[in-house]
């Protein structure tokens, strides 16, 4: 992992840099995203969202979630083959 230097400078990870294309000399952009910083390399484009884009996608995103919740997470005892008492009774000794 990175640590930031005196200088607060930062050494992007080779594999990072050859992914990206990221050269010595190449300028890249920090943007803030939130609580995070978010590194955009050369020749990247960042798109720019109008708030009502963000929104809208906040509420899809808000929608899937309580679809998610909706649904039950745990099936219950029913298709597994087994209870959970059955996992009792096999551990102790006859």
């Amino acid at each position: 992992m990175p640590k930031v230097t005196s200088k607060l400078q930062v050494t992007v990870p080779k594999a990072v840099a050859r992914h990206f294309g990221i050269k010595p000399g190449d300028q890249i952009r920090w943007e803030l995203a939130g609580a995070m910083i978010r590194v955009i390399p050369p020749g990247s484009a960042s798109p720019e969202v109008s708030i009502e884009d963000r929104l809208q996608g906040f509420d899809r995103a808000t929608a899937r979630q309580r679809g998610r919740q909706g649904k039950s997470l745990r099936t219950g005892a029913k298709g597994r083959g087994w209870r959970r008492q059955d996992l009792y009774l096999r551990a102790k000794p006859r």
